[in-house]
């Protein structure tokens, strides 16, 4: 097994074990140094004008443009950059809310995070369309792609559906989907946040037709990124000053950029790259394995979502009997592990898991700087406490 790149990773080096990646990870040095050097450069101001600091402003934008959609096989020219996926995705589906009318249907799915739902919700709701959801298996914590499909017909302008689960780790089977609403001509919009940090994306080959996520997912500084078809970019009525620009991804990009973010966003988008998601994923799930089968093992403790390594991002839900989740959160943080209990914002999903009013799950996810010991760390408390509660 490759070992862990905890050394990338200044944050990591106060001896907790950081299982709270699925909400945000820690920062690459790549990262961290782009920011800074960009902070103390001088070069911090505003772009579009004439002098070495505006047009520096400009190229850095331009390249971390580049290089994201480098690392997500898509047009730049698509990309947008802003605080992060739910502030984006708010612009991005009140913007759709103009285009929307009575009759018209958006489709998405109780497997998703809110942010993948309420900003739809929204929209409908002042546009006069319908949103329905399409409900997951609970048994299997998977999509199956028939519930999604059944909820498509001529009406139909927009799915909304997630790259993955931020909660129970399943990936959808994305093609089918997107094949089924490009049919009936409408399209489709991914929650990529929990998925991205794992795998490969293609955009291309993916054929979506905007995709939203997180760089604090990956590495990169709180942030958001949003991808859309050039020409949806260009048509959509966007919310904005009159003064600003109404070309390209500067439409979405509504007030001073972050510079010393989008920095940070190339930095750690270099990072992906050099690193390879194939290899990073193949650690991941290596590493993965151990605690998921480990807390399969352990009596009272009960893992919701995929059984398997097939089809999921390495995140595990799990809760243990007799315990509230923030009990056992409370332990491991007490161990100096860190993990996450509740919802996590997918509240769908507890929902119809049943889990909402016994406290949610705890979720512990795999990240780059994570080595066994820490797995087998929170397997040692997960262990004790599950004992002691029975």
């Amino acid at each position: 097994m490759m070992h862990s790149l905890a050394h990338r990773f200044p944050g990591v080096r106060d001896g907790w074990a950081r299982f709270d990646g699925p909400a945000g990870t820690q920062m690459c040095d790549l990262t961290i140094q782009a920011m800074t050097d960009w902070m103390a450069s001088g070069l911090n101001g505003c772009g579009g004008g004439h002098f070495a600091a505006a047009i520096a402003c400009d190229e850095l934008v331009d390249r971390a443009r580049h290089a994201v959609g480098q690392l997500f096989g898509a047009d730049p020219a698509g990309v947008c950059f802003g605080p992060n996926m739910t502030s984006l995705t708010f612009a991005f589906t009140r913007a759709i809310g103009e285009t929307l009318r009575p009759g018209d249907r958006v489709v998405g799915t109780r497997l998703d995070h809110d942010a993948n739902i309420s900003t739809w919700a929204r929209a409908c709701e002042r546009s006069g369309a319908e949103h329905v959801l399409a409900p997951f298996d609970p048994a299997t914590g998977t999509l199956p792609v028939q519930n999604v499909i059944d909820l498509i017909d001529s009406r139909t302008k927009w799915v909304a559906i997630a790259g993955a689960s931020n909660l129970l780790g399943a990936v959808p089977d994305h093609r089918p989907i997107i094949d089924a609403a490009h049919a009936v001509g409408a399209r489709v919009f991914i929650d990529a946040v929990a998925w991205a940090p794992h795998a490969t994306i293609d955009i291309e080959a993916l054929g979506c037709d905007a995709l939203a996520n997180s760089p604090y997912k990956w590495y990169g500084p709180h942030s958001g990124v949003l991808w859309m078809r050039p020409e949806i970019l260009a048509e959509l009525p966007v919310f904005k000053v009159r003064p600003s620009i109404n070309t390209g991804p500067g439409r979405f990009e509504t007030g001073m950029p972050n510079y010393e973010a989008i920095a940070g966003i190339e930095a750690a988008s270099r990072f992906l790259l050099e690193e390879g998601m194939d290899q990073l994923s193949r650690y991941e799930m290596g590493l993965f394995e151990p605690l998921l089968s480990g807390l399969q093992a352990i009596d009272g403790v009960h893992v919701w979502g995929p059984s398997g390594m097939d089809g999921r991002t390495p995140t595990a839900a799990f809760t243990v009997d007799g315990l509230r989740p923030a009990e056992v959160s409370a332990a491991l943080a007490a161990d100096k592990v860190a993990v996450w209990d509740g919802h996590n914002y997918a509240i769908e999903v507890v929902g119809q898991l049943g889990l909402a009013d016994s406290g949610g799950v705890v979720r512990a996810g795999i990240s780059r700087y994570l080595d066994l010991d820490d797995v087998n760390r929170l397997l040692a408390t997960v262990g004790r406490l599950a004992a002691g509660a029975r």
